[in-house]
């Protein structure tokens, strides 16, 4: 794969290498934002059928990316938090057992299970990340396995940890959660796009993910993928839209109980968004035109002089076994000071996160050898 930037509007003096925080639009998903903007102001040119045919594309689309078996398991959502609210909203209730989490785990895959704790009698167990460096992502792996009891609920976690890029070993995680009779949830938002995914071969519960970063969509929609042990559950909301017969606007007011089938009934009320669910599609039609796969070996070809210098200068990088190339973390000497490292980075417009002793680095397929020769002269220049 070549560098894509020609295909968004990234200015040449910035290095934009914090697609973690936020991904750039596409140049085809902003115009796809603008005309559903104009579409809005002549509002007659919006059509019953424009309420469900996009929204009906959009989960083909994000089932094909992580292969679900059916696009009526997607649901259409605004964020992470929603998609989690939702799982804890159908999770056993009066359960004294434990939710399974990692240390440093974000927030939106904490708060809903502090709740649920509250309500149901349940705790939370967490699996904090191991002290020392060397061989830490792997042994971090084998204590969430030693973790996994009978009187495990769920096991919920990132498919990589979100500061520094730490991989977890779904596929050994999963089975260990099945022996145990837990439900298997995973906060994909820092991996699905970049890093392939697959629901079915990992046997997942859920899998939700925001769409603004490596989905490559706009902000407050975000995409959640539900397997067979929710499909049956109670949503968040009680919209009209996700009814059945729901097309057939003249008869709206003849109330039914019944949902569409699937996953339909946990969208979020107006999924129907005209703004938003074009941006989306555009973007991944994009994702899936590159192949997630492609985009993790041209991150990880991209900054393979980076990988293979900087331990030399004092800085500890994770191996590559135990981590991705689309999202790391650069742990600093301790002589460098993040906060002073952050100011002279921003005077070079190099755009990264400082996460603790560490920096991290998330390029995508718009960057190139320049961005990440920035990155490295200043790291350098500090060593």
């Amino acid at each position: 794969m070549d560098c894509q930037k020609h295909l968004f509007s990234l200015p040449k003096d910035h290095h934009y290498l914090n697609c973690a925080y936020m991904s750039p639009l596409l140049k085809t998903v902003s115009e796809a934002g603008i005309r559903g903007i104009h579409q809005k102001q002549q509002p007659w040119h919006i059509t019953q059928t424009d309420f469900f045919s996009h929204t009906t594309r959009l989960r083909e689309l994000f089932a094909r990316l992580v292969n679900a078996e059916k696009a009526n398991q997607v649901a259409i959502l605004p964020a992470t938090s929603y998609g989690i609210s939702t799982i804890a909203k159908n999770l056993p209730k009066n359960s004294n057992k434990e939710i399974l989490v990692v240390g440093e785990q974000y927030p939106s895959n904490i708060y809903p299970w502090r709740r649920w704790c509250e309500q149901s009698g349940g705790s939370i167990k967490t699996v904090e990340a191991p002290q020392k460096f060397e061989g830490r992502s792997q042994k971090w792996n084998e204590q969430i396995l030693d973790a996994i009891t009978d009187n495990t609920l769920m096991v919920t976690l990132g498919n990589i940890h979100w500061t520094d890029g730490t991989l977890f070993d779904l596929q050994t995680i999963g089975k260990r959660a099945r022996e145990a009779g837990a439900y298997f949830v995973i906060d994909g938002t820092q991996s699905v796009g970049a890093l392939p995914i697959n629901v079915q071969e990992l046997q997942i519960d859920a899998l939700i993910c925001s769409g603004y970063k490596w989905l490559m969509g706009p902000y407050s929609i975000a995409m959640g993928y539900f397997g067979e042990r929710f499909l049956d559950g109670i949503p968040l909301e009680e919209g009209w839209i996700e009814r059945k017969d729901s097309e057939d606007f003249a008869a709206l007011v003849n109330y039914v109980d019944e949902y569409k089938d699937g996953a339909i009934r946990y969208d979020v009320g107006e999924s129907s968004n005209f703004i938003l669910v074009p941006m989306m599609i555009k973007a991944l039609e994009q994702i899936l035109k590159w192949n997630p796969e492609h985009i993790q070996n041209y991150c990880k070809t991209l900054t393979s002089s980076l990988v293979e210098e900087l331990p030399s200068r004092g800085y500890k990088i994770e191996d590559p076994d135990w981590r991705t190339h689309h999202l790391f973390g650069i742990y600093l000497p301790d002589h460098i000071q993040p906060k002073e490292l952050q100011e002279k980075l921003s005077k070079e417009n190099i755009h990264v996160s400082v996460r603790g002793s560490a920096i991290r680095i998330s390029p995508n397929v718009y960057n190139n050898k320049k961005d990440i020769k920035a990155l490295q002269n200043v790291l350098i220049s500090y060593s």
